[in-house]
């Protein structure tokens, strides 16, 4: 029942004194019984620890003495108990009393020391004192209190307390029974006196017990510990990031932690950088990447519009390595950009600056002496730009794959014959709206690598020399000769027949009837892309033939042919699932089609 209550309590007053000189309260924290509490509380030491009231401490003082020496003269466990239980009312007093000035998360609510136990469970219960030996407490999940009432009403009230709290209470000792223990006793031949401080033990390495492991669980989890993506090795994050644009490493990626900002920073994601379309970006952000990153292989400033000369030309000084330099519709840029490009960038293999007013033939010229290794370049649009410039390039960068222009009025036959003579490696070509003319497109025969040829707009373009292009280019897979109206049946026709390697062929907007679709499917087979939109005289008799009797089709464009009727289109569709029939409706049907697939609904969305 505790040390203060043995058999020589006589001894009280003496051993307060000790423990007043040591104040060391061990007894306490490893879980004593409840009597124990009680005169402790009101002992001298506790007063130094504890703030209790002075008067009420002095009346329980005097009240345990009593209690302390009618229960020295007990004998049995039996007696012992129900004397102990007979006292609750002086229990719960001091109970409050101490629990008061206990923290609670250290002891738990005060239910689990006043909970009133029925007198038909007396027999099971024995004193400590009278025991010789404690039964070992099996280690459980939840803390345990002495009685089950008091735990049920400690469930109650967990949704109230935080689950640190609850892992902080103490875990209390069942008592062993009354028979068990009697019965140890007898055979060991032991005093009671004797049997405290094992009893004291057992009963601390129990509750221990129960707290090592409740504090253990109240750390680790059920399952094993949660990974995290930064335990990942740094390859992976980098192979995760690299499918991020630099929109969403700046300012988002590299904005979660240290880590990643210095991965964001690694120098393969700043060999290509892509711009295009950022209004934020002005020159000293290209001033800030040039000084850190000399490393830059390629560079997008399409639509860049604050961008100027001198951002590109501080980063075209520091990144000699550059390989492929892309600025569309970059107006605000000179010719003072693209020449430093070309002076300080030996090894460029593709410029793409579409629609830039101010570009001359300077630059180009300055490619062609620099560049030897250029392969790819889009000056579409830059309506400066001459023959000069285009004859200067086509000389100097001989190993030339593709070269695009589109609506330079100033470029001329003179230009496609430089470029036929200078460049054999040419593998695309288009001069879309150039002023160029069927003897300058006769110099194109020469290029045997040439596999895709754009003719769009071409003024004075005959059908004889497009017969002689696609019979000795044998490697031409696309034609495009939209908007020529001097293409006829005849020249469809004999593109069919020579064109043996020919996959696509554009017809938009030409002099073309049913015959030439029906040549098409008579003697092509490997065409497999038509585009015959806005040929007014194509019929339903040329869509029908053309789709029974190809093999090879795959796309037929008949947008706005007002000679084909609707149902003629849907009966083919149906008939010929594996061509893909271009009309208003069709590309109608087709768009909701995507729009529902992708969870459009017509019912949610806002008209305007």
């Amino acid at each position: 029942m505790g040390h203060l209550l043995s058999k020589n309590a006589h001894s009280l007053k003496k051993t307060r004194k000790l423990r007043k000189k040591k104040k060391k309260r061990n007894c306490f924290l490893q879980g004593p019984c409840m009597l124990c509490f009680i005169v402790h509380g009101n002992s001298g030491s506790v007063e130094d620890n504890w703030p209790f009231e002075s008067g009420r401490g002095g009346c329980a003082a005097a009240a345990a003495s009593k209690i302390a020496e009618r229960y020295a003269a007990l004998n049995s466990p039996e007696d012992c108990t129900k004397f102990v239980l007979s006292q609750r009312a002086l229990w719960e007093a001091q109970g409050r009393i101490l629990l008061s000035a206990v923290p609670a998360k250290l002891i738990g609510p005060p239910a689990l020391y006043c909970a009133v136990v029925p007198a038909a469970d007396f027999s099971e219960m024995v004193c400590k004192r009278k025991s010789a030996e404690l039964q070992r407490c099996t280690p459980r999940k939840q803390p345990r209190c002495a009685f089950q009432e008091s735990m049920e009403n400690r469930e109650e009230r967990e949704d109230a307390s935080s689950p640190d709290d609850r892992c902080l209470l103490p875990s209390l000792c069942p008592l062993p029974s009354s028979s068990s223990s009697s019965s140890h006793s007898e055979e060991n031949g032991c005093g009671a006196g004797s049997d405290v401080a094992g009893a004291s033990s057992s009963s601390s390495a129990c509750c221990l017990l129960s707290q090592n492991e409740a504090s253990e669980e109240g750390k680790s989890p059920e399952g094993p510990e949660q990974s995290h993506i930064n335990q990942l090795p740094s390859s992976i994050l980098l192979k995760v990031f690299s499918h991020l644009s630099v929109k969403e490493r700046c300012l988002g990626a590299s904005l979660v932690c240290k880590y990643w900002r210095d991965l964001c920073l690694d120098f393969q994601f700043w060999k290509q950088i892509d711009l295009s379309g950022l209004q934020q970006v002005k020159d000293d952000l290209l001033v800030k990447i040039a000084s850190r990153r000399q490393n830059v292989t390629e560079i997008n400033i399409s639509d860049c519009r604050n961008v100027q000369d001198h951002g590109i030309c501080t980063l075209a000084s520091n990144c000699t390595g550059l390989v492929k330099y892309t600025a569309y519709r970059c107006k605000q840029l000179s010719d003072v950009s693209l020449c430093t490009v070309a002076v300080h960038c030996p090894l460029l293999q593709k410029v793409h600056v579409g629609n830039q007013d101010k570009l001359t033939d300077e630059a180009l010229k300055l490619l062609g002496k620099h560049c030897r290794d250029l392969r790819d370049v889009h000056f579409g649009q830059c309506y400066s730009i001459s023959d000069d410039g285009l004859v200067a390039l086509a000389q100097g960068c001989s190993k030339l794959q593709r070269i695009y222009m589109q609506e330079n009025k100033l470029v001329t036959d003179k230009s496609v014959q430089a470029f036929a003579e200078n460049c054999p490696e040419l593998r695309f070509v288009g001069f879309m709206g150039c002023s160029v003319t069927s003897q300058g497109v006769i110099h194109l025969t020469r290029l045997q690598d040439l596999n895709s040829l754009d003719l769009r707009h071409i003024s004075e373009l005959n059908n004889e020399t497009v017969m002689e292009v696609v019979r000795k280019c044998r490697n031409l897979t696309s034609l495009n000769l939209c908007l020529n109206w001097t293409i006829n049946d005849r020249c469809v026709e004999i593109i069919a027949k020579e064109g043996r390697s020919l996959k696509e062929l554009y017809l938009v907007s030409c002099k073309i009837t049913d015959h030439a679709l029906i040549a098409i499917g008579q003697y092509s087979s490997t065409i497999e892309t038509v585009d015959a939109g806005w040929c007014k005289e194509i019929t339903d008799q040329g869509a029908t033939q053309i789709a029974s009797s190809s093999k090879s089709l795959r796309y037929l464009g008949l947008m706005r042919c007002d000679k084909v009727n609707e149902e003629t289109v849907e009966r083919l569709v149906l008939q010929y699932p594996h061509i893909v029939f271009s009309t208003v409706m069709q590309d109608c049907k087709r768009t909701l089609e995507r729009a529902y697939q992708m969870g459009w609904n017509p019912n949610t969305s806002t008209t305007s």
